[in-house]
């Protein structure tokens, strides 16, 4: 982790990972999604699959759950994170749109749909590496072969 000097061009290591493999680490190895950063907190994905809250300022990892990216260690396994107001939707490879709360206690998931089916491949599963396109209270995907788009808004009663 890298902070931006405030007085002048330049950065400093604040910290650094201490291992030299992507597979077994504390910290995070980001490979296709942009972690985010929030509080004094990382929320992220991990290389092989494992979305992970660490501090900020040290790098201590409080927690790991492979929920969101599909249940079980993949290498490369992937959810793309937007911030949301007080949640998240996480967008991940299989095509599920996520709406979860993060914080430094926890993963919570509110609710999961799926938008459309993985159409390429990594490491012999079914994919879909795209980042989802958000307006007008509406969630756009795709895949290989399709583009939906999934109303956001409630529905009033009856409709």
């Amino acid at each position: 982790m890298a902070q931006q000097a405030s007085d002048k061009p330049g950065a400093s290591v604040v910290w650094r990972s201490q291992n030299d493999s992507e597979k077994d680490t504390q910290d995070l190895h980001s490979i296709i999604s942009t972690p985010f950063l929030e509080n004094g907190y990382i929320y992220g994905v991990c290389s092989y699959g494992q979305f992970r809250c660490l501090k900020e300022a040290t790098g201590e990892r409080l927690w790991e759950t492979f929920v969101p990216t599909g249940g079980k260690e993949a290498r490369w396994a992937n959810a793309f994170i937007i911030k949301n107001g007080d949640r998240f939707f996480l967008f991940n490879e299989k095509g599920d749109l996520i709406i979860a709360k993060l914080s430094p206690s926890g993963y919570e998931e509110i609710s999961r749909a799926h938008l459309l089916e993985p159409t390429n491949t990594a490491e012999k599963r079914h994919v879909v590496w795209s980042h989802p396109a958000f307006a007008n209270r509406s969630v756009y995907a795709r895949n290989d072969k399709e583009i939906v788009c999934a109303l956001l808004a409630k529905q009033p009663a009856g409709n």
